[in-house]
């Protein structure tokens, strides 16, 4: 051990350090002036000047005065080696419980999320509390916005999901996550682009790789777990809707306001990564959602590694409903029927759990999702059981000072884990 670090700022040791050695000099100064009657004459000059300045006109009142300092120096000595103790006491607690903490995390469980969205972070931002053994799996085929603009010039992988879930598993400082999260505001061309975007799209000009891009980035959150794109191919989300019409572009597609039939990415056959199919080849439970159900979830399972890894997976598979019904994309959809699109898409019996909320939203935050056309998705409890799936239903709202109906990240992540336990 480096007994040097002990000296790096923001420890706090060198005040008292330096108070030790202060009473140190104070000490051996009052034991001079008590002694230096008696050496007097042993010494010539200008030190015995100085003796006699110290010892003074009297040698009982040089003892007196002698000892008063040895005095204080000693108390400064007993207070500085108290506090010096203390400190390092107080560092080596923390240190331990971090070490406790991060042993702990790495014996947690094996848990593969997939999604994208808000919905697949707010879920990391609970789970890593549990286990530094977390894979997110996320959706590459925004193609709106930030993410957008540096997908089509920079011709790169969207980061906008990608960056959300780095910032949810990050553990690092809260200036950090701020600056990642920053969206610049003013006129010109940064408008609309957040610093984390521009800061992976820049680790991917430097790297040449967006994995490599990714994992850096992770690097520098000091994040728990792992964060890999669901696919590196260049893919693009479509839809056709009930009235047979057919459109390209996952930013898009909600915005048409029609009933989605099926969704669909261009090209169809893309790979999945490495990484992905290991994480979940090893996974002990695997986890979907919450998230836009057409455009951030079903893109992770229309890429045919991906899905066909999971089907041949031995861990237990978990669909987290939604809180509420979304408008271009879910509009009165149920549980089940939630539940009944991914099957269109992925085939039966895909997961053994669906986890539901039953708390009831404030009236004042519920009527403002009303307005938007947002309503809680009903939880049909007869047609979940005839699709031979186990229901987890729960109160697992966090409502958000009257903004946002959100999952409990902790509550969550806590319902999931004692899945494997049932």
């Amino acid at each position: 051990m480096n007994i040097w670090k002990w000296l790096y700022p923001g420890i706090k040791l060198k005040r008292w350090i330096f108070l030790l050695l202060l009473g140190l000099i104070v000490v051996n100064l009052g034991l001079l002036i008590i002694f230096s009657s008696y050496f007097l004459e042993f010494f010539q000059g200008e030190i015995s000047l100085w003796l006699r300045f110290l010892s003074g006109p009297a040698f009982p009142a040089s003892l007196l005065l002698g000892l008063g300092i040895v005095g204080l120096g000693l108390f400064l000595v007993i207070m500085a080696i108290k506090q010096t103790i203390s400190r390092i006491s107080r560092e080596e607690d923390e240190l331990v419980e971090n070490l406790y903490q991060e042993e702990k995390l790495k014996k947690g469980s094996r848990v593969v999320a997939l999604g994208g969205g808000t919905g697949l972070a707010n879920f990391l931002r609970g789970i890593k509390f549990y286990t530094s053994n977390v894979t997110a799996v996320v959706t590459v085929a925004d193609d709106g916005g930030s993410s957008g603009k540096l997908r089509d010039e920079l011709n790169m992988p969207p980061p906008g999901d990608i960056r959300n879930c780095l910032v949810a598993l990050a553990d690092t400082e809260p200036l950090m996550e701020d600056l990642f999260q920053y969206r610049f505001s003013s006129e010109g061309h940064l408008v609309g682009h957040s610093f984390g975007n521009l800061f992976i799209a820049s680790m991917n000009e430097v790297l040449g790789d967006f994995k490599e891009a990714v994992r850096e980035s992770s690097k520098v959150l000091a994040i728990r777990g792992e964060v890999l794109p669901a696919t590196s191919q260049d893919v693009r989300l479509g839809a056709v809707f009930a009235d047979d019409s057919c459109q390209l572009g996952e930013s898009i597609i909600p915005l048409q306001n029609k009933k989605i039939s099926q969704v669909f990415l261009e090209p169809e056959d893309c790979p999945a990564t490495a990484e992905a199919l290991r994480a979940i080849e090893e996974a002990e439970i695997i986890v979907v959602g919450p998230g836009s159900l057409y455009t951030s979830i079903l893109p992770n399972l229309l890429v045919p590694d991906l899905l066909a890894a999971i089907k041949k997976s031995s861990a237990v598979k978990v669909y987290i409903c939604n809180l509420m019904t979304q408008p271009g994309e879910t509009v009165d959809y149920s549980a089940s029927e939630h539940l009944q699109a991914i099957y269109r898409h992925a085939g039966e019996d895909l997961f053994d759990w669906i986890i539901v909320n039953s708390q009831e939203a404030a009236e004042k935050l519920a009527r403002r999702y009303e307005e938007e056309g947002a309503f809680p998705v009903k939880v049909d409890h007869q047609e979940l059981k005839e699709m031979g799936i186990s229901i987890k239903e729960e109160n697992l709202l966090l409502q958000q000072k009257d903004s946002y109906l959100r999952h409990d990240p902790d509550r969550l992540a806590g319902v999931v884990l004692d899945l494997l336990e049932d």
